[in-house]
């Protein structure tokens, strides 16, 4: 098992390495395109959209297939995708080829978590997410190499998928070892209709819950910096800097999480991550000239989500039973996929409209919403928490 735990750690490097591509490729590639640079909204959108259908999906394919076979062949999907993407200079083409990027990304998301759900600790869900944070810090500074080396952003898409390519190699060769991890049990899974799944007690809690935690996130992402510029007067290269320091601290978030996940346990470091998060929020809200504390707060935010996105999905089969993990941690992914897709442009469209600085009150409806229903969940489910 320890040799397949290493197998799912470079999975999870794998997962992380196409989501943060298209961002950092984007001011150059709109520009040979010939397209706006609004145009990215199209392909991420068809790409989250894939996503979202795949991991609803997922339950079904692995039962048929295995997550071994499951998460080699997605991998194998980004894969082709990647490598699309280098050699097409077409935005429609483009578009056609976000199509299995999407898809293959929804169902590996979904086999790996509910394996590592079912099979292997806290701790190690939240280290494996943050190797996902690996992966995604990895592929903007191989595109940036690229870049500034003057070999196009087709030379970055082209490494990455070489990479993945590698990862698929892996992944193929260690197919016995999934099968010898207790793969069967698999079988013993019911397959829920989506209808089936907010039938079961708390269900709709976790979905709600998660679909909030994924906007608060995703919208800290994309308009952190953009909050500190224009609702904070502070200087943009270092709005950047610790805009960037939310995806750091997350990361170096869930490494300290490990350490500590499985002695306080899944529902105690939820309710952490989520008041850390207020915290950071709070940060930003304080009625001061200063920018230290909105800067600061940015950070803690970070570090608040860190443990709450691997927690809610190791907590799975627990809650819900291990028989209905993989249907329950499917259609978890596509509420997070959602909030993570619809959010951030609807918010945006807000700041155009009213004000950039309603950004912190908007993270804290999320992130209160999300306390809220996990503890809901909890005193619903107390016995099995």
């Amino acid at each position: 098992m320890f040799s397949l735990l290493i197998v799912i750690y470079i999975a999870f490097i794998s997962l992380g390495l196409p989501d943060s591509l298209l961002g950092s490729a984007w001011p150059v590639m709109h520009i040979e395109l010939g397209v706006q640079l609004a145009s990215a909204g199209i392909l991420s959108m068809i790409i989250s959209a894939g996503t979202i259908i795949s991991s609803l999906m997922s339950d079904r394919v692995i039962r048929r297939f295995g997550t071994g076979v499951v998460t080699a062949v997605s991998v194998a999907m980004t894969a082709f995708a990647l490598l699309g993407f280098s050699v097409l200079g077409s935005f429609p083409l483009l578009c056609v080829v976000a199509v299995p990027y999407g898809l293959g990304a929804g169902t590996v998301d979904a086999a790996l978590n509910n394996y590592v759900a079912l099979h292997y600790s806290s701790r190690h869900m939240s280290w494996l997410h943050a190797f996902w944070g690996v992966g995604a810090t990895i592929s903007p500074n191989i595109m940036s190499f690229c870049l500034t080396r003057q070999l196009g952003w087709q030379a970055g898409y082209r490494a990455v998928g070489l990479i993945q390519i590698a990862f698929v190699l892996v992944l193929v060769f260690s197919l016995k070892q999934w099968q010898r991890g207790n793969e069967g049990s698999e079988g013993a899974s019911n397959a829920l209709t989506l209808r089936q799944a907010l039938r079961i007690q708390g269900a709709p809690l976790i979905m709600i819950g998660f679909f909030a935690m994924c906007a608060a996130e995703s919208i800290a992402i994309l308009l952190g910096a953009s909050y500190l510029v224009d609702g904070r007067g502070v200087d943009p290269e270092m709005a950047a800097f610790f805009a960037g320091l939310f995806c750091t601290g997350e990361m170096v978030g869930r490494f300290l999480n490990g350490f500590v996940a499985d002695r306080f346990g899944d529902r105690r470091m939820i309710r952490v991550g989520a008041i850390g998060m207020i915290i950071g929020i709070i940060l930003m809200l304080l009625p001061v000239k200063t920018n230290a504390l909105s800067l600061a707060g940015l950070l803690v935010l970070g570090l608040g989500t860190a443990p709450v996105y691997p927690c809610i999905i190791h907590s799975t089969p627990a809650t819900f039973g291990k028989q209905n993990s993989q249907s329950l941690v499917g259609i978890q992914m596509a509420s997070a996929y959602t909030g993570s897709t619809l959010m951030p442009p609807l918010f945006g469209l807000i700041a155009q409209h009213v004000s950039i600085r309603l950004f912190p009150l908007i993270l804290l409806v999320f992130t209160v919403l999300l306390l809220v229903m996990t503890e809901r969940l909890y005193y619903m489910k107390a016995d099995t928490w």
